[in-house]
């Protein structure tokens, strides 16, 4: 999930770059079709990305504790 998150937010990215690279933000054409849904997806895919990955670490250093805590018992 982290990686689909983050990956479709650098594609996003690098669409946005490309695009203004060709002229597609000449006469306001970010403002048309599918470019607004791009250009916001990095906003908040990239922070979202972070969090699930501190959640990831957070879950998996419970797991490991846990698993440790029964093997010495």
């Amino acid at each position: 999930m982290v990686a689909g998150v983050v990956g479709l937010s650098i594609l996003a990215f690098i669409a946005v770059i490309i695009g203004t690279a060709t002229g597609v933000g000449d006469n306001d054409g970010f403002s048309q079709g599918l470019w607004p849904a791009i250009l916001t997806l990095p906003l908040y895919g990239l922070p979202l990305g972070f969090v699930l990955i501190i959640a990831l670490m957070i879950f998996s250093g419970l797991r490991r504790a846990r698993e440790a805590r029964q093997n010495r018992e």
